[in-house]
């Protein structure tokens, strides 16, 4: 299973990719692994708000229907359209192709309440 050391993560089990105050927004390889094959993704429009904490969206998997939640708050500015033809990819590559949304963060210091790769791994691991 990877966790990329890059990313951070929240205990809901997605991750966040900062880049220059945009954020990349995705659920993680154990998540993925949890939930089974993933059949559907409702996410969120362009321009949306999203508040850290809150559920942006849903994922649907043939076992089970999550709800996905904001690592962090600010506005959409980018969706993955691709996986409305193939939510697969979430399960293929959930790092890269299969991220979901992308978020320009109102709050840079936000940041630092989420888990890093050591924090993220130790918490699967309980």
């Amino acid at each position: 299973m990877k966790i990329p050391e890059e990313l951070v993560y929240t205990k809901e089990h997605e991750w966040a990719r900062i880049e220059d105050g945009t954020a990349t927004i995705g659920i993680t390889d154990y998540a993925q692994g949890e939930l089974g094959d993933i059949v559907y993704v409702d996410l969120p429009e362009i321009g949306t708000q999203v508040n850290r904490g809150d559920s942006f969206g849903t994922i649907e998997a043939v076992k089970a229907v999550s709800d996905l939640f904001a690592p962090l708050t600010g506005e959409v500015v980018s969706v993955n359209d691709t996986l409305n033809d193939a939510p697969e990819k979430i399960n293929e590559d959930p790092y890269d192709e299969g991220w979901m949304i992308k978020i320009k963060m109102s709050d840079i210091d936000e940041k630092g309440e989420l888990l890093n790769n050591q924090q993220y791994e130790n918490l699967i691991q309980e």
